[in-house]
């Protein structure tokens, strides 16, 4: 683990009446600026790890370019006030980026970055037809097997996960962030870097499914999305619109399936209870 990911901060605990100094390790959080071409598109609070992948997830889920050569290249430069990542596209994205910019009426905040509108909000997710099947108890050790990978976590307990799955590999990539939506885009980031896919396998998270995490999902073909907290109503229409099965409250002892369940091979027992 870089140095730079973490700190050490003392503190005074209280517990059962009584006061107790400690030190305890902080997740470290700073200004990450992407710029394209030269102009500021985004800031946003990130932790200062696998910037390079960061750039390049966010790039793609964010719709801002529609393959990855048309990416030049990313650069990270820190300064004084945080850290910049410099990305540079060829032309023709690189002009609509423009275009999009200079529509805009007003600042914009993260999560959704550089949209003018309540259509590009929406957008429509890019559909998602994989025919891989997995099998109920495979998803649960998926989901076990995560938090032994959380470094940063487990030093911390303050920044979220991402990682990708597939059933004969186990997991193969893992990132973490203090905001869940970096989490997701460092993580598509190192799966694209790598020449890696995510057409056979899951993504774990360990936040809440907002639409804007499924839409990042099926930008690389993800057929399904496993998380430890609940959906949102609009995850759950988008995932079933792009074709991915969401599985959501996922315990040591079972999860919920909302969309798509016919790629979940669950136990005949499992099934006639849940018809009954």
């Amino acid at each position: 683990m870089r140095s730079s990911t973490i700190a050490t901060h003392d503190e005074i605990n209280w517990r059962g009446g009584r006061a107790v100094t400690a030190s305890r390790l902080i997740a470290e959080e700073t200004a990450v600026a992407l710029s394209y071409n030269g102009s500021t598109h985004a800031v946003m609070m990130a932790t200062p790890a696998d910037l390079g992948d960061f750039g390049l997830g966010f790039t793609l889920t964010e719709g801002l370019v529609d393959r990855v050569s048309d990416i030049l290249s990313v650069d990270v430069v820190p300064s004084g006030l945080g850290i910049e990542i410099q990305i540079w596209l060829s032309g023709d994205p690189a002009a609509a980026l423009a275009a999009r910019r200079r529509s805009m009426s007003g600042p914009v905040g993260c999560g959704l970055c550089g949209i003018e509108s309540l259509e590009q909000a929406r957008r429509k997710p890019a559909q998602v037809a994989s025919g891989a099947m997995f099998r109920a108890n495979d998803l649960l050790e998926a989901m076990r097997a995560l938090a032994p990978l959380q470094v940063l976590h487990q030093q911390t307990r303050s920044v979220h996960a991402a990682a990708l799955w597939h059933p004969a590999s186990g997991i193969s990539l893992i990132r973490e962030d203090v905001g869940r939506h970096n989490a997701l885009d460092k993580l598509v980031g190192a799966i694209t870097a790598g020449g890696l896919s995510a057409t056979g396998g899951a993504i774990l998270l360990t936040s809440r499914v907002s639409v804007e995490m499924v839409q990042k999902a099926a930008a690389i073909g993800t057929p399904m999305v496993i998380a430890v907290s609940a959906p949102t109503t609009l995850a759950i229409r988008t995932a079933d619109e792009a074709g991915i099965t969401l599985i959501a409250v996922a315990r040591s002892d079972g999860f919920s399936v909302f969309t798509h369940a016919h790629r979940v091979l669950l136990s005949s027992e499992a099934l006639h209870r849940a018809a009954s």
